[in-house]
């Protein structure tokens, strides 16, 4: 027989050095992208993260921190759920990556009755929930080193969709003794060669001002002045409360490219739907590449979800609930008014009367309450008196003198929460001797 030979394959052991430098990349930490140096959102952060613990440790804590609906009872319409419901079976599939035609054709009807003027199917773009618009559209827009005007305070979700697109969001003050109105000599000193747009939340989210149309005409010739794009987040249209009246801005800016923001979340209680649009009006004739990278970003995402878009014909055409909620002796005026009242009487505290949406921004008198850092504060209270609010910083408010206030829970919640807050700055007073 012959021989089989067995061949033996030396085993070549690594560098020492090798295997050290292994060793050290399996130990170093996974990190998260620079791109995220800039974004906070502490509407949900860190606070919010501790409120979890102590409900898992068996505290009720009382959520005044976010303007979530059907946390407080506040149920979407019924005949948007039974839309949605017998849509279903039409609902699996994707739908045209801009939204069905259903719910845009009944958006492009809405933009009429609010006098916004040149707003086609095509100009219309269905998103799961505005937030996710706002990201896309930014994305869509912004280079390294590009400047957008934001207003301080602002719905945070603004300032993160500008940094993490590479932009560099530029604050400009609304003047709370003006009844939270934007500054427009900031707004004007702010603009440099970088500056590509201007972002308006209006009704505003966390002041609840409503701006008329004297301001607004003022903010679209500054963007005239300037070739700036506007940005209009107006999702809180119809909470307007003591007959106050909402102007689109795009009902204003015919000859500035204007993006409008809009959804069923706030006026519809549908915040889980998530179903938002964006409209594009105004000057579009140079706006070709943009729009072409908005198509490009609505694609890429597929579609926005297929139920929700199947609730907003039914939302935009039928009874406008939110009419009664806000009326007189509707259940949102009334806590509103009950929510102003109780903690405009606490000693040091002042609060401009909000006039839209769900919240309240109350201001802390400096001299009465010395808060250097206002999340801590936030977190001192909700250990103490286990309620939670969003500090002003959480909405890039420039000094930490404020806090944001969500007057949704029924009325005896609303002042058992108030009493708590109180007792918390008394408690506060004395321990600073103020």
């Amino acid at each position: 027989m012959k021989a089989v030979k067995t061949l033996e394959l030396a085993t070549v052991s690594p560098e020492p050095e090798i295997i050290a430098e292994a060793g050290a990349a399996a130990n170093r930490p996974i990190r998260k992208s620079a791109k995220l140096a800039e974004v906070c959102y502490d509407i949900r952060g860190p606070v919010l993260t501790r409120a979890k613990q102590m409900e898992d440790e068996g505290h009720k804590i009382i959520k005044l921190n976010i303007g979530n609906l059907a946390a407080f009872g506040f149920d979407s319409p019924e005949e948007i759920q039974m839309d949605m419901i017998r849509n279903l079976p039409n609902a699996a599939g994707y739908s045209d990556s801009k939204g069905i035609f259903a719910a845009r054709k009944a958006v492009m009807h809405y933009t009429q009755e609010k006098g916004i003027k040149g707003v086609d199917i095509e100009d219309i773009y269905i998103g799961n929930g505005v937030s996710e618009l706002i990201v896309m559209a930014m994305n869509a827009l912004l280079d390294a080193g590009d400047e957008v005007l934001v207003p301080a305070p602002d719905y945070p979700l603004w300032t993160a969709a500008v940094s993490l697109s590479g932009g560099k969001p530029v604050h400009y003050l609304c003047d709370e003794t003006r009844d939270w109105m934007p500054d427009l000599a900031d707004m004007r000193a702010r603009i440099t060669p970088n500056t590509r747009a201007i972002v308006i939340i209006n009704p505003n989210n966390p002041t609840g001002a409503v701006y008329p149309d004297a301001v607004l005409k003022e903010i679209v010739a500054l963007a005239r002045e300037h070739d700036l794009i506007l940005y209009a987040d107006e999702v809180y249209d119809k909470v307007l409360y003591d007959g106050v009246e909402h102007t689109s801005l795009g009902a204003l800016s015919g000859d500035v490219l204007t993006i409008i923001f809009n959804g069923l979340s706030k006026n519809y209680r549908s915040c889980g739907y998530r179903a938002g649009w964006m409209v594009v009006c105004g000057d579009k004739r140079r706006a070709h590449d943009y729009i072409e990278g908005l198509n490009m970003l609505a694609s890429m995402r597929l579609c926005a979800n297929v139920p929700g878009q199947y609730a907003i014909q039914t939302a935009l055409g039928g009874y406008q609930s939110i009419d009664d909620l806000v009326a007189e002796g509707g259940r949102m005026r009334r806590q509103r008014d009950l929510a102003w009242e109780l903690i405009t009487r606490i000693p040091g505290v002042s609060c401009v009367k909000p006039k839209a949406t769900l919240y309240m921004f109350p201001r802390l008198d400096p001299k009465v309450y010395p808060i250097e850092d206002d999340q801590a504060f936030i977190a001192e209270l909700l250990e103490e008196q286990r309620v939670l609010l969003v500090q002003g910083s959480g909405f890039n408010w420039p000094h930490p003198d404020h806090f944001r206030l969500v007057f949704l829970p029924h009325e005896d919640d609303l002042r058992d929460a108030i009493e708590r807050v109180a007792r918390f700055l008394e408690h506060y007073r004395k321990r600073h001797g103020t």
